[in-house]
Protein backbone atom coordinates (compact mmCIF):
# COMPACT_ATOMS: atom_id res chain seq x y z
CA UNK A 1 0.00 0.00 0.00
CA UNK A 2 1.36 3.57 -1.19
CA UNK A 3 -0.68 6.63 -0.34
CA UNK A 4 1.75 9.88 -0.19
CA UNK A 5 -0.77 12.31 1.43
CA UNK A 6 -1.15 14.98 -0.86
CA UNK A 7 -4.37 16.45 -1.77
CA UNK A 8 -6.55 14.58 -4.22
CA UNK A 9 -7.27 16.78 -7.51
CA UNK A 10 -9.90 15.83 -10.13
CA UNK A 11 -9.33 17.02 -13.73
CA UNK A 12 -10.70 16.28 -17.22
CA UNK A 13 -8.55 14.58 -20.76
CA UNK A 14 -9.45 17.06 -23.41
CA UNK A 15 -9.43 16.05 -27.18
CA UNK A 16 -7.66 18.85 -29.03
CA UNK A 17 -10.74 18.41 -31.72
CA UNK A 18 -10.80 20.47 -34.63
CA UNK A 19 -14.18 19.52 -36.73
CA UNK A 20 -15.83 22.24 -33.98
CA UNK A 21 -13.30 24.41 -32.56
CA UNK A 22 -16.16 26.63 -30.99
CA UNK A 23 -17.18 23.77 -29.29
CA UNK A 24 -14.12 22.62 -28.01
CA UNK A 25 -13.09 25.57 -26.72
CA UNK A 26 -16.60 25.91 -24.71
CA UNK A 27 -15.91 22.26 -23.31
CA UNK A 28 -12.75 23.75 -21.25
CA UNK A 29 -14.96 27.02 -20.18
CA UNK A 30 -17.48 24.35 -18.73
CA UNK A 31 -14.76 22.25 -17.03
CA UNK A 32 -13.80 25.29 -15.58
CA UNK A 33 -17.47 26.93 -14.51
CA UNK A 34 -18.13 23.12 -13.35
CA UNK A 35 -16.02 23.32 -11.19
CA UNK A 36 -12.34 20.86 -12.17
CA UNK A 37 -9.46 21.60 -10.98
CA UNK A 38 -7.47 20.76 -14.54
CA UNK A 39 -7.77 20.51 -17.89
CA UNK A 40 -4.86 18.57 -19.20
CA UNK A 41 -4.66 18.50 -23.62
CA UNK A 42 -2.54 16.07 -25.50
CA UNK A 43 -0.16 17.25 -27.95
CA UNK A 44 0.20 15.67 -31.24
CA UNK A 45 0.87 18.71 -34.07
CA UNK A 46 1.35 15.91 -36.83
CA UNK A 47 -2.56 14.73 -36.26
CA UNK A 48 -4.55 16.60 -39.21
CA UNK A 49 -7.98 16.87 -36.92
CA UNK A 50 -6.24 18.16 -33.89
CA UNK A 51 -6.04 21.70 -33.16
CA UNK A 52 -2.35 23.21 -32.14
CA UNK A 53 -2.56 22.09 -28.23
CA UNK A 54 -0.59 25.73 -27.10
CA UNK A 55 -2.96 27.73 -29.35
CA UNK A 56 -6.67 25.95 -27.67
CA UNK A 57 -4.48 26.45 -24.10
CA UNK A 58 -4.62 30.18 -24.79
CA UNK A 59 -7.68 30.51 -26.14
CA UNK A 60 -9.19 28.42 -22.72
CA UNK A 61 -7.13 30.30 -20.43
CA UNK A 62 -8.28 33.60 -21.30
CA UNK A 63 -11.85 32.37 -20.80
CA UNK A 64 -11.42 30.84 -17.49
CA UNK A 65 -11.28 31.68 -14.10
CA UNK A 66 -9.86 29.00 -11.93
CA UNK A 67 -9.19 25.70 -13.65
CA UNK A 68 -5.47 24.96 -14.50
CA UNK A 69 -4.90 24.27 -17.66
CA UNK A 70 -1.42 21.88 -19.65
CA UNK A 71 -0.56 20.28 -22.21
CA UNK A 72 -1.35 16.54 -21.56
CA UNK A 73 1.99 16.26 -22.39
CA UNK A 74 3.75 18.41 -24.61
CA UNK A 75 6.00 17.47 -27.91
CA UNK A 76 9.60 18.31 -26.67
CA UNK A 77 11.07 17.40 -30.47
CA UNK A 78 8.86 19.93 -31.95
CA UNK A 79 8.83 22.44 -29.22
CA UNK A 80 11.96 24.43 -28.87
CA UNK A 81 12.20 24.49 -25.00
CA UNK A 82 13.38 27.69 -24.94
CA UNK A 83 10.60 28.82 -26.74
CA UNK A 84 8.13 26.69 -24.76
CA UNK A 85 9.64 28.76 -21.76
CA UNK A 86 8.64 31.60 -22.97
CA UNK A 87 4.95 30.31 -23.97
CA UNK A 88 4.68 28.40 -20.80
CA UNK A 89 5.40 32.18 -18.98
CA UNK A 90 2.99 34.18 -20.72
CA UNK A 91 0.10 32.39 -20.72
CA UNK A 92 0.45 31.84 -16.69
CA UNK A 93 0.84 35.54 -16.36
CA UNK A 94 -1.96 35.86 -18.72
CA UNK A 95 -3.86 33.43 -16.37
CA UNK A 96 -3.06 34.63 -12.70
CA UNK A 97 -0.95 31.85 -12.75
CA UNK A 98 -2.88 28.47 -13.76
CA UNK A 99 -0.34 27.07 -16.10
CA UNK A 100 1.73 23.96 -15.76
CA UNK A 101 3.97 22.23 -17.44
CA UNK A 102 3.02 18.63 -18.97
CA UNK A 103 6.18 17.62 -21.06
CA UNK A 104 7.33 14.24 -22.97
CA UNK A 105 10.52 13.22 -24.35
CA UNK A 106 8.57 12.42 -27.66
CA UNK A 107 7.11 9.83 -29.82
CA UNK A 108 5.74 8.81 -33.48
CA UNK A 109 8.77 9.45 -34.78
CA UNK A 110 8.12 8.91 -38.36
CA UNK A 111 5.33 11.54 -37.65
CA UNK A 112 8.15 14.08 -35.97
CA UNK A 113 10.85 13.23 -38.30
CA UNK A 114 8.02 14.61 -41.11
CA UNK A 115 7.36 18.13 -39.72
CA UNK A 116 11.07 18.82 -39.66
CA UNK A 117 11.54 17.11 -36.02
CA UNK A 118 14.24 15.00 -35.01
CA UNK A 119 14.59 10.77 -34.66
CA UNK A 120 16.15 10.30 -31.34
CA UNK A 121 16.76 6.99 -30.04
CA UNK A 122 15.63 6.16 -26.65
CA UNK A 123 18.61 7.31 -24.94
CA UNK A 124 19.02 10.46 -26.52
CA UNK A 125 15.38 11.30 -25.78
CA UNK A 126 15.69 11.07 -22.21
CA UNK A 127 19.04 13.01 -22.46
CA UNK A 128 17.26 15.69 -24.42
CA UNK A 129 14.35 15.96 -21.56
CA UNK A 130 16.78 16.15 -18.72
CA UNK A 131 18.40 18.89 -21.09
CA UNK A 132 15.08 20.96 -21.93
CA UNK A 133 14.35 20.66 -17.74
CA UNK A 134 17.21 22.29 -17.24
CA UNK A 135 16.80 25.20 -19.96
CA UNK A 136 13.25 25.78 -18.53
CA UNK A 137 14.65 26.31 -15.11
CA UNK A 138 16.99 28.83 -15.99
CA UNK A 139 14.35 30.77 -18.22
CA UNK A 140 12.14 30.80 -14.93
CA UNK A 141 15.09 31.78 -12.38
CA UNK A 142 15.10 35.45 -14.02
CA UNK A 143 19.04 35.79 -14.27
CA UNK A 144 20.20 38.43 -16.22
CA UNK A 145 21.99 35.99 -18.39
CA UNK A 146 21.66 32.57 -18.81
CA UNK A 147 23.46 29.47 -19.92
CA UNK A 148 23.09 26.01 -20.67
CA UNK A 149 25.38 23.91 -22.46
CA UNK A 150 24.37 21.05 -23.65
CA UNK A 151 24.34 18.05 -26.07
CA UNK A 152 21.05 19.05 -27.87
CA UNK A 153 19.84 22.54 -25.96
CA UNK A 154 21.84 25.41 -25.54
CA UNK A 155 21.47 28.90 -23.69
CA UNK A 156 24.28 31.19 -24.96
CA UNK A 157 23.82 34.34 -22.73
CA UNK A 158 20.48 34.81 -23.22
CA UNK A 159 18.49 37.34 -20.97
CA UNK A 160 15.22 35.37 -19.59
CA UNK A 161 11.96 37.28 -18.92
CA UNK A 162 9.59 37.55 -17.98
CA UNK A 163 9.49 35.39 -14.96
CA UNK A 164 5.97 33.06 -14.56
CA UNK A 165 3.33 34.47 -12.17
CA UNK A 166 3.84 31.20 -10.21
CA UNK A 167 6.06 28.31 -9.63
CA UNK A 168 5.56 26.66 -12.90
CA UNK A 169 5.15 22.01 -12.46
CA UNK A 170 7.01 20.22 -14.41
CA UNK A 171 5.05 17.21 -15.01
CA UNK A 172 6.66 14.20 -17.36
CA UNK A 173 5.01 11.49 -19.22
CA UNK A 174 7.53 8.83 -17.86
CA UNK A 175 7.26 5.34 -18.51
CA UNK A 176 11.11 3.36 -18.52
CA UNK A 177 13.34 3.38 -15.76
CA UNK A 178 15.22 5.88 -17.19
CA UNK A 179 12.00 7.80 -17.31
CA UNK A 180 11.06 7.38 -14.13
CA UNK A 181 14.33 8.52 -12.60
CA UNK A 182 14.05 11.39 -14.45
CA UNK A 183 10.78 12.21 -12.92
CA UNK A 184 12.41 11.68 -9.35
CA UNK A 185 15.74 13.85 -9.67
CA UNK A 186 14.55 16.17 -11.52
CA UNK A 187 10.94 16.87 -11.99
CA UNK A 188 7.95 18.25 -9.88
CA UNK A 189 5.76 15.52 -11.08
CA UNK A 190 3.98 12.04 -12.76
CA UNK A 191 1.90 12.05 -15.60
CA UNK A 192 1.40 8.55 -17.17
CA UNK A 193 -1.61 7.31 -19.30
CA UNK A 194 -3.27 4.00 -17.92
CA UNK A 195 -2.75 1.96 -21.31
CA UNK A 196 0.64 2.51 -21.22
CA UNK A 197 0.54 2.28 -17.05
CA UNK A 198 -1.39 -0.02 -15.59
CA UNK A 199 -2.39 -0.17 -12.07
CA UNK A 200 -0.77 -3.25 -11.46
CA UNK A 201 2.66 -1.86 -12.95
CA UNK A 202 2.77 1.73 -10.57
CA UNK A 203 4.19 0.06 -7.08
CA UNK A 204 7.33 -0.28 -9.46
CA UNK A 205 7.20 2.86 -11.06
CA UNK A 206 7.07 5.21 -7.92
CA UNK A 207 9.98 3.03 -6.23
CA UNK A 208 11.87 4.10 -8.82
CA UNK A 209 10.71 7.48 -8.83
CA UNK A 210 11.00 7.74 -4.88
CA UNK A 211 14.77 5.85 -5.32
CA UNK A 212 16.14 8.64 -7.73
CA UNK A 213 14.51 11.61 -5.31
CA UNK A 214 16.31 10.20 -2.29
CA UNK A 215 19.20 10.21 -4.62
CA UNK A 216 19.07 13.58 -5.54
CA UNK A 217 18.30 14.44 -2.13
CA UNK A 218 14.82 15.22 -2.56
CA UNK A 219 11.57 14.11 -0.59
CA UNK A 220 9.46 11.50 -2.81
CA UNK A 221 5.72 13.16 -1.04
CA UNK A 222 6.65 16.32 -2.76
CA UNK A 223 6.74 14.95 -6.13
CA UNK A 224 2.81 15.04 -7.78
CA UNK A 225 1.52 11.95 -9.08
CA UNK A 226 -1.25 12.31 -12.06
CA UNK A 227 -3.08 9.83 -13.93
CA UNK A 228 -4.82 10.04 -17.14
CA UNK A 229 -7.30 7.15 -17.12
CA UNK A 230 -10.18 6.72 -19.24
CA UNK A 231 -12.93 3.67 -18.60
CA UNK A 232 -16.42 2.48 -19.93
CA UNK A 233 -17.76 1.92 -16.08
CA UNK A 234 -21.28 2.81 -16.29
CA UNK A 235 -21.51 4.48 -12.51
CA UNK A 236 -19.86 7.22 -10.56
CA UNK A 237 -19.78 4.70 -7.94
CA UNK A 238 -17.70 2.41 -9.58
CA UNK A 239 -15.24 5.85 -10.54
CA UNK A 240 -15.65 6.43 -6.64
CA UNK A 241 -14.11 2.66 -5.82
CA UNK A 242 -11.42 2.92 -8.20
CA UNK A 243 -10.01 6.15 -7.86
CA UNK A 244 -10.37 5.73 -3.96
CA UNK A 245 -8.46 2.66 -4.26
CA UNK A 246 -5.54 4.45 -6.82
CA UNK A 247 -5.30 6.39 -4.14
CA UNK A 248 -4.63 5.07 -0.86
CA UNK A 249 -3.38 1.70 -2.27
CA UNK A 250 -1.18 2.45 -5.54
CA UNK A 251 -0.41 6.21 -4.64
CA UNK A 252 -1.69 8.20 -7.46
CA UNK A 253 -3.09 12.12 -5.93
CA UNK A 254 -4.91 13.38 -9.18
CA UNK A 255 -6.66 11.81 -11.83
CA UNK A 256 -7.26 13.51 -15.31
CA UNK A 257 -10.75 11.66 -17.02
CA UNK A 258 -11.76 10.90 -20.34
CA UNK A 259 -15.44 10.83 -21.51
CA UNK A 260 -17.53 12.82 -23.71
CA UNK A 261 -17.03 16.74 -23.13
CA UNK A 262 -20.26 17.56 -21.95
CA UNK A 263 -21.77 19.35 -19.19
CA UNK A 264 -22.95 16.95 -17.31
CA UNK A 265 -19.68 14.78 -17.51
CA UNK A 266 -18.33 17.84 -15.77
CA UNK A 267 -20.81 17.87 -13.04
CA UNK A 268 -20.75 13.92 -12.94
CA UNK A 269 -17.04 14.27 -11.88
CA UNK A 270 -17.12 17.75 -9.84
CA UNK A 271 -20.16 16.81 -8.13
CA UNK A 272 -20.69 13.52 -7.51
CA UNK A 273 -16.98 11.85 -8.08
CA UNK A 274 -14.80 14.27 -6.64
CA UNK A 275 -16.46 14.52 -3.33
CA UNK A 276 -16.71 11.43 -2.31
CA UNK A 277 -13.42 10.22 -3.49
CA UNK A 278 -11.51 12.72 -0.97
CA UNK A 279 -13.70 11.82 2.13
CA UNK A 280 -12.86 7.92 0.98
CA UNK A 281 -9.52 8.91 1.00
CA UNK A 282 -9.61 10.93 4.32
CA UNK A 283 -11.21 8.43 6.29
CA UNK A 284 -8.57 6.08 4.94
CA UNK A 285 -5.93 8.49 5.81
CA UNK A 286 -7.80 8.78 9.42
CA UNK A 287 -7.93 5.15 10.18
CA UNK A 288 -3.79 4.42 9.36
CA UNK A 289 -2.58 7.71 11.59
Amino acid sequence: MTDYGRPVEFGFFLEPTAADAQATVAAGVLADRAGLDLLGIQDHPYQRRFLDTWTLLTAIGVQTERIRIFPDVANLPLRQPAVLAKAVTSLDLLTDGRVELGLGAGGFWDAIAAMGGPRRTPGESVRALSEAIDVLRRWWTGERSARVDGEFYHLRGVHPGPQPAHQVGIWLGAYGPKMLGLVGSKADGWLPSEPGMPAAKLAEAHARIDEAAVEAGRDPAAITRLYNIWDDRPTPAEWIERLTSLVVEHGMNGFLLGGPPTEQTFRTIADQIAPAVRENVAAARGATN
